[in-house]
């Protein structure tokens, strides 16, 4: 079984869902209200476990009745938890989501996610040392993703950035990453101005732009490629790229092609977003399968 470490947050989402997303100063009615685990790096870790890798997850929670549910919920998919410690005095992270015409607008509290330093993810070493592949996000502070980075390099493990929510990112880490996956937005955010085919020629075979239900383009060395994603009807788009990256890191570790790992990742995520909640779509590995 191929071993992988998720280095991020974890989180409770609050979903309001509504026919109008709302402009500044109004006031809208909604649909409905649900509570449901969330946070790119919890997203990312029940992902890979649901298609059968052994995932341990380095990340923090508060000590209230919200963290008490995220580590349950780790459970329940078998995510490995040895490194998840709740932080006294401090509440867990929340996602507010707002699913409205089609799409989803969020705002992310970090809190008890802040916690995820340095010299905590030190006490995980090991378990990074003896990994496939690592996986990390940027709901956590900068810092981290720059020594997570660092750690990765000195023994020789693939790291897996996802660069979302998108913020400034070091060049040594944009060096040491073996896998980097923004969207467009994020990619504008990273690379500024510069036109995105020269980008990608750049970084060949390691900087992977998703876009959305057209798929994923990069640049294979020689030309530029898109591999397509697949055409559903969407409940839920949240969680679609964290299901995506957790397919992704699973395809590699396995030592299935890039192209190969991105058609599985592609179809992960398209099954991801036709049930609702951020994790409540993410598909098992023989529904994956299956649907190829």
């Amino acid at each position: 079984m191929t071993k992988i470490t998720v280095v991020g947050s974890a989180s409770m989402d609050l979903v309001v869902s509504s026919n109008k997303r709302p402009v500044a100063g109004e006031t809208v009615l909604g649909n409905s209200f649900k509570t449901v685990p969330g946070g790119k790096g919890a997203n990312q870790a029940v992902a890979a476990a649901r298609l059968g890798a052994e995932v341990t997850m380095i990340g923090c929670v508060g000590d209230d009745h919200l963290g008490n549910s995220i580590l349950d919920n780790f459970k329940s998919n078998g995510v490995i938890t040895d490194y998840v410690q709740p932080i006294a005095g401090m509440e867990s992270g929340t996602a507010h989501i707002i699913l409205a015409e089609g799409d989803n607008s969020i705002v992310v509290v970090k809190a008890a996610n802040d916690c995820v330093t340095p010299t905590y993810v030190d006490q995980a070493e090991e378990a990074i040392k003896g990994s496939d592949i690592v996986m990390i996000q940027q709901e956590i502070p900068e810092e981290t993703v720059v020594h997570v980075s660092e750690m990765c390099a000195k023994y020789n493990v693939p790291l897996l950035l996802n660069p979302a929510p998108a913020r400034f990112v070091p060049q040594s880490v944009v060096e040491q990453a073996a896998y980097i996956t923004p969207n467009e937005h994020e990619a504008a955010i990273l690379f500024g101005d510069e036109p995105l085919s020269d980008v990608l020629r750049r970084y060949p075979n390691k900087l992977l732009v998703t876009e959305g239900k057209n798929g994923v383009r990069y640049f294979d060395g020689t030309e530029e490629v898109v591999v397509s994603g697949y055409t559903v009807n969407a409940v839920d788009t949240t969680g679609a790229g964290d299901t995506f990256n957790g397919a992704f890191a699973v395809a590699l570790a396995e030592g299935k092609s890039l192209k190969d790992s991105l058609k599985f990742a592609n179809r992960a995520a398209s099954l991801s977003v036709t049930k609702f909640g951020a994790q409540g779509g993410m598909p098992t590995r023989s529904e994956v399968e299956s649907s190829l």
